[in-house]
């Protein structure tokens, strides 16, 4: 069966309509009128100008080509398509060190964040990681993919890590996801991103975890009804592409591409900061309330949570490593921010 899809894939893309030179496959698991489709959109609209038409980049939403990360993946690794966007928890089911990235409670704010997946040495190690774990799966970019997760909930607002107890809460099927809540006290069930409506609607589940974006985009606030800004983990996007695709490019093609993804980038960490205005509006008028923490509410949680980094270093024995690398990366973003901000304010 693998060699017929093979075969006919092969005879489906092998020639470019508009005799382009290189003609890149881009399936989404979103439509069109999301973010991710605009951000690859902005890329094509980049390279194929860029390359003078050398480059052609053919998008496929909302699952035309593949139905889900897991089958995206398949077809990027067999060279079936040349670039796929996932979250920090689909590529951690390749590399289980990825999985560092989607710890709660590590990456401080926006600027960390950016300064932290724009590091080149810790980049280059991620890169030759998952390329190595993968065979053929080059990572481009880290970017974002909506904002920060925070835990919303139907009826009770949470307030507290011992507000999060019994709660069945919504979670994507990564086990790193699953394993906060569970640490939390609450009940994780992995529902599919097309299922968050009807089971918010039917209480399967009592609560989510995700951007403010991502929920009224969604309609998720037509149940939701409490949102509470922990902010436990940034939603990264994760963009990947077939490896021996993007070595067959001569070096000026790559660079055009590599700049490409820059563009995409710039677009994805912009959206949410724009966007969550109107989405946090949107979200009140329905009803609904935003909850702030304090500090010392925010602390809790990350005490809460703390045996996730001992979790973490048990699933795996590479993972202490990894971790140890993230951290260092980390620390050194938050002093090169700090430091930053603070001769900006003399």
């Amino acid at each position: 069966m693998k060699k017929l899809l093979s075969a006919l894939w092969a005879l489906a893309f092998s020639v470019s309509a508009y005799g382009a030179e290189y003609k890149l496959i881009a399936p989404l698991v979103t439509g069109e009128n999301s973010y991710n489709y605009q951000a690859i959109d902005a890329f094509k609209n980049y390279v194929e100008t860029q390359s003078a038409g050398k480059i052609e980049v053919k998008i496929y939403p909302s699952a035309t080509l593949c139905n889900s990360p897991r089958e995206c993946f398949d077809m990027l690794g067999m060279g079936h398509a040349d670039i796929f966007q996932s979250n920090f928890g689909d590529p951690s089911n390749i590399m289980p060190a990825f999985a560092a990235l989607d710890l709660p409670y590590m990456l401080r704010d926006d600027q960390v964040a950016e300064c932290t997946f724009d590091d080149a040495e810790f980049m280059s190690k991620l890169r030759k990681g998952f390329l190595e774990a993968s065979g053929n799966m080059r990572l481009m970019v880290v970017s974002n993919s909506g904002g920060w997760r925070n835990i919303a909930t139907t009826k009770k607002p949470i307030f507290s890590p011992t507000d999060v107890k019994g709660l069945k809460l919504r979670t994507i099927p990564a086990e790193i996801q699953q394993e906060l809540v569970r640490q939390l006290g609450g009940s994780p069930t992995g529902i599919s991103w097309s299922e968050v409506y009807t089971s918010l609607a039917s209480g399967l589940v009592e609560g989510t975890k995700n951007g403010i974006t991502d929920i009224v985009s969604m309609d998720f606030h037509d149940h939701l009804k409490n949102i509470t800004l922990d902010g436990h983990a940034y939603m990264g996007g994760t963009w990947f592409m077939n490896n021996d695709k993007f070595m067959s490019m001569p070096i000026e093609l790559r660079m055009i591409v590599v700049e490409g993804f820059d563009i995409l980038n710039q677009y994805l960490r912009a959206y949410p900061k724009y966007h969550e205005v109107a989405a946090y509006k949107a979200f009140t008028d329905k009803g609904g309330k935003v909850h702030a923490l304090s500090k010392e509410q925010k602390a809790a949680f990350k005490e809460a949570t703390k045996g996730m980094q001992d979790w973490f270093m048990k699933q795996s024995p590479e993972n202490a490593e990894w971790l140890a690398a993230y951290k260092q990366t980390l620390s050194a973003c938050e002093t090169k921010v700090d430091e930053r901000l603070k001769a900006l304010s003399e």
